[in-house]
């Protein structure tokens, strides 16, 4: 299950990838029984606030502009938002969460916490905050904008 990079140190790219892999499973197996994706979940959590056009939304998540297409479809079909006009650029969607997008989101929310506080409770406790510090840093830092985030490659 581990890969060694040369010189027998672990392998940062495996080992990262395999933990967002194994996560990302566990999330979406979670957020199912709520008829919603991770990424689903994502566009939920950052519309939650409002004003956000779809294009604004699927930068802060990472997701393409074909896939956002898909993604907020299936949640508007569900009830879940609801896309309008902007006000001030005729081409753009707001895109507004709907009152039974907040209680599944709220749903979400309590899901994507309990695995988070699973996963950390592995570890021993005085790591967990070296752990999220030193992660956060990372992608805050060195590995900002390299991932399925803001300024990602569009095939995330």
């Amino acid at each position: 299950m581990t890969s060694s990079s040369p010189g027998d140190a672990p392998d940062l790219m495996f080992l990262l990838a395999w933990a967002s892999n194994a996560l990302l499973m566990e999330h979406g197996a979670g957020v199912a029984e709520l008829g919603i994706s991770p990424r689903g979940h994502c566009v939920l959590l950052k519309a939650r606030p409002g004003g956000l056009t779809q294009r604004q939304i699927g930068e802060l998540c990472g997701i393409d502009k074909t896939t956002m297409v898909v993604t907020l479809d299936h949640l508007e079909a569900a009830g879940l938002v609801r896309r309008r006009p902007s006000p001030t650029d005729r081409r753009a969607r707001l895109v507004e969460v709907t009152v039974e997008g907040e209680k599944v989101l709220d749903r979400a929310q309590e899901i994507a916490a309990a695995l988070q506080q699973d996963v950390l409770s592995t570890l021993p406790e005085a790591d967990r905050a070296v752990f999220l510090r030193s992660i956060s840093s990372l992608v805050a830092g060195r590995l900002a904008g390299g991932g399925c985030g803001p300024g990602s490659r569009p095939s995330c």
